[in-house]
């Protein structure tokens, strides 16, 4: 088979020779999650008497149903057909978009759109008019970056989907501004944009953006970039990559809590399996096929991490159940280095609390595995952007 232009961009050789191989691993891995029509919500692993694990399937996610949607429709329709258990993408979306009505998220509503936009789908004017409703809703006060990001991810993606409209251009506009203006007091993204104090984050933590709060927004500011020739998007897009590329572990990992004003490292644990593999590559790709820089050293270390880790010997990558363990993290169940690294760090930017890594090494594994996290492997590294011309 012939290797893909982005997973040969990285070369031969480790870590590209593993890509290949975890893309493979992602078509096995999604039918067990894919149950009537709709993905779990996890895959939680289960120790067996004679200590080997299972994964048993929980929940259901519209959410990572349309993450996984964008991600197979990448593929060939008979592969796409052997990870959906013989639908397409098409007929996920397709149902996806038949949910809309119960849908209430932003996020939900504008991961919905994307997908209905990236495979095609008749239903595409409905959930961007149902997309719109959300908005309005949620736009008098605090709104998740994250969110923010994929509606502006989504709205591209209609565009080249359907050609340019006042109407569509206008609410571009209006996303873009948002994202954009969240830049304007710091180097990296917050949790949300707007007010640094309301109801979705606490105080102690209004500073504080994670790994997500950068890989989303970078993406769909180069991808509006691509599409449009937005230069202030473009730059916006570059100066996040810039940030979490400078503060990249030394053994290649992306961490998890930064400080949105200064670019520091908040907090590094956990480092997940799905920000290695797939969400980094694909926001740092899509800015190089944007026309912006090519950060392929850093993505190849983060991909490496994920065979390479310092802090145990133990494989996220389990090739028998055909899924990723979801991250490595500290033995910390309550989420105090975290806690406390934020609370010390919201008056003193500098501040380490080094005893706590001490206390708490990184020497758990988190035993999940959830379906965006293949999905999102497949759309990283088989999406093909347009390069601008």
């Amino acid at each position: 088979m012939t290797q893909h232009r982005r997973i040969a961009l990285l070369g031969p050789g480790a870590p590209a020779g593993l890509l290949p191989a975890m893309v493979d691993l992602a078509v096995r891995g999604l039918p067990p999650g894919y149950v009537d029509g709709e993905f779990v919500f996890t895959r939680r692993g289960v120790r067996r008497p004679d200590g080997t694990w299972d994964a048993v399937a929980e929940g259901r996610s519209v959410r990572y149903s349309a993450i996984v949607a964008l991600g197979v429709a990448t593929l060939p329709e008979e592969r796409q057909r052997a990870a959906l258990a013989g639908d397409t993408a098409a007929d996920l979306a397709g149902r996806l978009v038949g949910r809309l009505p119960g849908v209430r998220g932003l996020g939900d509503a504008a991961l919905i759109c994307w997908a209905a936009a990236e495979t095609g789908h008749p239903g595409l004017d409905e959930a961007l008019r149902h997309l719109a409703g959300i908005d309005r809703l949620a736009s008098s006060g605090q709104v998740y970056t994250v969110e923010a990001a994929w509606e502006l991810a989504a709205l591209v993606a209609a565009r080249t989907r359907l050609g340019a409209s006042s109407e569509l251009d206008g609410r571009l506009e209006r996303a873009r501004a948002g994202l954009l203006g969240g830049l304007a007091s710091g180097r990296l993204y917050r949790h949300v944009l707007g007010p640094s104090s309301g109801p979705l984050v606490p105080w102690y933590r209004a500073h504080v953006g994670c790994f997500a709060d950068q890989v989303y927004p970078l993406q769909a500011l180069a991808r509006l970039h691509a599409a449009v020739g937005d230069a202030d998007a473009l730059a916006a897009a570059e100066q996040v990559a810039a940030g979490i590329c400078a503060a990249q572990g030394a053994e290649g990992q992306w961490w998890w809590h930064y400080d949105a004003r200064t670019g520091a490292v908040v907090e590094g644990y956990p480092v997940y399996s799905v920000h290695q593999l797939a969400m980094a590559p694909m926001a740092l790709l899509d800015l190089a096929d944007a026309g912006g820089t090519a950060y392929l050293d850093e993505i190849g270390e983060g991909v490496r991490w994920m065979s390479e880790r310092p802090e145990s010997g133990e494989s996220l990558i389990d090739e028998r159940l055909s899924l990723t363990w979801r991250k490595a993290a500290r033995a910390d169940p309550k989420k105090l280095v975290r806690g406390l690294r934020a609370v010390a760090t919201r008056t003193r930017p500098a501040a380490r609390l080094a005893t706590l890594d001490r206390f708490y090494p990184p020497v758990a594994v988190d035993r999940e595995c959830r379906p965006y996290e293949l999905g999102w492997l497949l759309y990283a590294w088989l999406f093909e952007l347009p390069r601008p011309s």
